[in-house]
């Protein structure tokens, strides 16, 4: 399964979001995640991805900043 993919199912058994609002250039805002939602998906990101995102992170602004992030760690290259 692939980060977008992983981030579309967990939205819609999470908030109900359907898979196609879940595009790269939509804002998490808008889709209703607040920043507890944020952890909660990153948690999940890294349990599946096998990755972890350092502490000093900038905060993602939409799904596309959160795809790229989590990619990039898969390929060892934060």
């Amino acid at each position: 399964m692939n980060t977008l993919t992983l981030l579309q199912q967990s939205l819609l058994d999470r908030l109900g979001v359907a898979p196609e609002r879940v595009t790269p250039e939509a804002s998490l805002a808008s889709l209703g995640v607040d920043s507890l939602m944020l952890l909660e998906l990153v948690f999940e990101l890294e349990e599946h991805l096998g990755i972890a995102l350092p502490l000093d992170t900038e905060t993602p602004r939409t799904v596309g900043d959160l795809v790229a992030l989590a990619e990039r760690l898969r390929r060892g290259a934060a």
